[in-house]
């Protein structure tokens, strides 16, 4: 105001001390005054003027001030203007002697200020920074506890309203006391969403969340029971469980039973609201306690324990266990009647778990829980539980008692049952249209009555050894039966082309009671279990029909040492079943279910009964190699004086003869013995045969005839010539070209018949000489050899 009173002088103090308050700004409000100082002038003049002139003499007055006003306020917005531009210049002024002191500054002063900058920003910035953030933490925290303890407050005062307003018993106040548990409920859920944040972004914070945890599990140790038991009560007003003793064993089979309606869909108005409220509340307990447990074992690899059953479900299903089992004791010796109650009692209601109790697991967002599944598990749980508790002991005490073939076919007809069982409750949880993970191990022990073995193994070995027993009994008047050993297969539609194994009969029956234990172990809901299932039963079989094969193939080689045709027949047919039943089973372990048990952890990812599969391979490949060494000692024998005979190569063919007579024999013994193995032995091993059989007669040719240092003159090379021709004959039965399964000798008469002049330079030329030659199979030291024996004829 100095450089006002400066510019305007001391007179005008005085107005702008009086009209500054009613100047609003110096924005250019021109013809304004104060709105006071207006009315107070209206006033007056109203007051004052009772009559016209004095009215106007009023308005004149107020004009005269309102033009002084205009001047003095131009007049002070001239004066402002003055003293704005004369701050401006002060102000360029010390922006240039800003400018000028800073580049004045020294080089030391500048790497003394950038030093302390350094230091500031290295030492003093960052503790300045933590102490920042600690005092955040502290302010985050402290809001953190405050907003958890009043939502733990707003838990306990409600969970303490619902106990007190049960133990008064006011049945008059279902809606309020509903209200107030959901209240309960999502003061929960809103403070384990706080939690479970606090966990994941605040870890260090773990006492806090050990407080709310403690008062809130104290909560739900009161809530959870309140709510079962509000539940309960619910169930007991609907008069469940359904009424059972109508049913009798003459009614079971029927679709629907009159006698007992479905309870859940007659319920109707207040009734039925009040069911699912309180259906719909242990549901949401539920999951808020999955979310908590998944919250508090998280990492610790404990995810597996959450499944749980739903709680609301379990409650349907233990009282009608219990009714149930009133009827199952008067029915121990006719399990089929309990089968059929517990079945029928699942299909009645499973249509209300889609309809009327799904929606409202959905509400809770229980994830991953579908009705049907849990209510058809739930009544096969208490069916298993029971047999493991009252009728496995009975059958158990009666395998010990003296008649124990009639207590073998009991066990096996029970077993039937619950097979039986178990596959139409897969077709109730598959008609729910939705796609569930019943092929996992755990949801089908679930549904499975045959989960009692998961939990009793001994009882699996023994319903294994039952099994094995009773088809080794079935089996010993088959394999005693010779007729089985001599015909063969017919249209058997366990492998595509089984007429070409050529199999007995008695492979055939082995394989019928082999695959009914696999079906059986099918059933089993557990990967482990069916492999060791497998194991004790199946694989025992396969070991005993191998032991079978292996006991005819030593009788006939102990009585005639496979020296007759019956002696070859009888190994023929052991070496077609073996080959018959082993490819069944490689075809078998193509299948999903044999691959689950071999990358099973205890088989080291190989398959269940690939050792099997080798025993046969191996007793096949060693009997196959036996025929074709009895069928070359022969041979060899009919052949041995033709083998000696090297005078005969000097000699030219006898007349009137193809084939040397002294090899005509053996010759006769190759085609019989072989033409015998052609019609019984199945054509894949009889081509080993007959190729181990022709590289062994090679092997003879070769070292007794061209290795012998025989001389061999142009008509003993003929002659040797129209041998091997004759011998190729027998064998181009079987191949086009035999000469290619006699490599060694084929080339060593090649050898002989080459002239002079091809045969010059064969020892400068070495390996050169051999390629150029086509000479694969032979050595230079035997092409030598075989060259020096040739004698050329002047």
């Amino acid at each position: 105001m100095a450089g006002i009173e400066e510019a305007d002088g001391a007179d005008d103090l005085k107005h702008r001390a009086y009209w500054g308050n009613c100047i609003p700004s110096s924005s250019g409000l021109d013809n304004q005054v104060s709105r006071e100082q207006v009315t107070f002038d209206l006033g007056a003049v109203m007051v004052d003027c009772e009559h016209l002139d004095g009215v106007q003499d009023a308005c004149h007055l107020l004009d005269q001030n309102l033009t002084d006003l205009n001047q003095k306020l131009g007049t002070c917005l001239f004066a402002y203007s003055a003293y704005s531009d004369q701050v401006g210049v002060l102000f360029n002024n010390i922006h240039a002697k800003l400018n000028s002191f800073q580049s004045s500054l020294s080089d030391g002063e500048k790497e003394k200020q950038k030093d302390r900058s350094e230091t500031f920003l290295v030492k003093e910035l960052p503790s300045l920074a933590r102490e920042v953030a600690r005092v955040e933490a502290v302010r985050v925290y402290a809001e953190t506890a405050l907003k958890l303890d009043s939502l733990v407050g707003d838990i306990e005062d409600a969970v303490s309203s619902t106990v007190n307003r049960n133990l008064r018993k006011q049945a008059s106040s279902q809606n309020s006391e509903g209200e107030v548990r959901f209240a309960a409920i999502n003061a929960l859920k809103l403070a384990e969403d706080v939690i479970t944040n606090v966990s994941k972004t605040r870890p260090q914070w773990s006492r806090l969340v050990l407080a709310v945890d403690y008062r809130v599990d104290r909560a739900l140790a009161m809530l959870r029971p309140q709510t079962i038991a509000d539940y309960r009560s619910l169930l007991t007003s609907l008069n469940w469980p359904p009424p059972l003793s109508t049913l009798n064993p003459s009614n079971l089979g029927e679709k629907k039973s009159l006698e007992s309606p479905n309870l859940l869909f007659t319920m109707h108005g207040d009734l039925k609201k009040h069911y699912c409220d309180g259906f719909l509340a242990l549901c949401k307990l539920q999951e808020l306690q999955t979310q908590r447990k998944s919250r508090q074992l998280q990492g610790h690899h404990g995810e597996f324990t959450l499944r749980q059953p739903l709680w609301a479900i379990e409650e349907l299903v233990n009282p009608i266990s219990i009714a149930s089992q009133r009827h199952f004791t008067k029915w121990v010796d006719k399990p089929e009647l309990i089968f059929a109650l517990v079945y029928k009692i699942t299909r009645d209601y499973v249509d209300s778990m889609d309809e009327l109790l799904q929606p409202l697991v959905d509400e809770a967002m229980l994830s991953g829980y579908s009705c049907r599944e849990e209510w058809i598990s739930a009544m096969v749980t208490s069916l298993s539980t029971y047999m493991a508790k009252e009728l496995f002991p009975v059958y158990i005490n009666q395998l010990h008692e003296e008649n124990h073939s009639q207590a073998k076919i009991s066990w096996l007809h029970f077993i039937d049952l619950m097979i039986s069982f178990d596959k139409k409750v897969k077709s109730l949880v598959a008609q729910s249209g939705i796609t569930l993970s019943i092929d996992e191990d755990f949801n089908m022990q679930k549904i499975s009555s045959l989960s009692v073995f998961c939990d009793r193994p001994d009882w699996l070995d023994l319903w294994a050894k039952i099994e094995l027993s009773d088809a080794v009994d079935k089996l010993t008047p088959v394999i005693e039966d010779e007729k089985n050993w001599s015909m063969e297969v017919k249209e058997s539609g366990l492998v595509l082309g089984s007429e070409a194994y050529r199999s007995p009969a008695i492979s055939s029956a082995f394989l019928r009671h082999l695959s009914s234990i696999i079906e059986r172990c099918r059933a089993i809901p557990n990967v482990r279990m069916r492999s060791r299932f497998i194991r004790l039963a199946a694989a025992p079989i396969i070991h005993r029909f191998l032991d079978f094969l292996l006991l005819k193939c030593q009788e006939a080689e102990g009585l005639t040492a496979l020296t007759d045709d019956d002696a070859l027949i009888k190994v023929t047919k052991s070496i077609n079943g073996s080959r018959y039943v082993e490819s069944v089973l490689k075809e078998w372990c193509e299948e999903v279910f044999f691959l689950e048990m071999g990358l099973d952890g205890e088989n080291n990812s190989s398959g269940i009964i690939d050792e099997e599969i080798h025993d046969l391979e191996r007793f096949r490949s060693e009997w196959v190699e036996k025929l074709s060494k009895v069928v070359f000692r022969g041979f060899d024998a009919c052949s041995h004086e033709y083998i000696k005979n090297k005078k005969q190569w000097m000699e030219k063919t006898e007349e009137g003869w193809a084939v040397s007579r002294s090899f005509i024999g053996a010759l006769d013994y190759v085609q019989a013995k072989m033409s015998t193995l052609e019609m019984n032995l199945n054509k894949m091993d009889f081509v080993s045969v007959w190729r181990s059989l022709a590289s062994a007669i090679d092997s003879l040719f070769f070292n007794g005839i061209f290795m012998s240092n025989a001389k061999f003159y142009d008509g003993g090379v003929d002659r040797l010539d129209n041998d091997m021709t004759v011998l190729f004959g027998v064998f181009k039965s079987w191949c086009l070209r035999p000469e290619g399964f006699f490599p060694k000798s084929s080339e060593g008469l090649k050898l002989l018949k080459m002239g002079d002049k091809q045969t010059r330079g064969s020892v400068e030329g070495g390996e050169r000489w051999i390629k150029m030659n086509m000479i694969r199979h032979l050595t230079i030291t035997e092409v030598e050899r075989i060259l020096k024996s040739r004698v050329y004829n002047n």
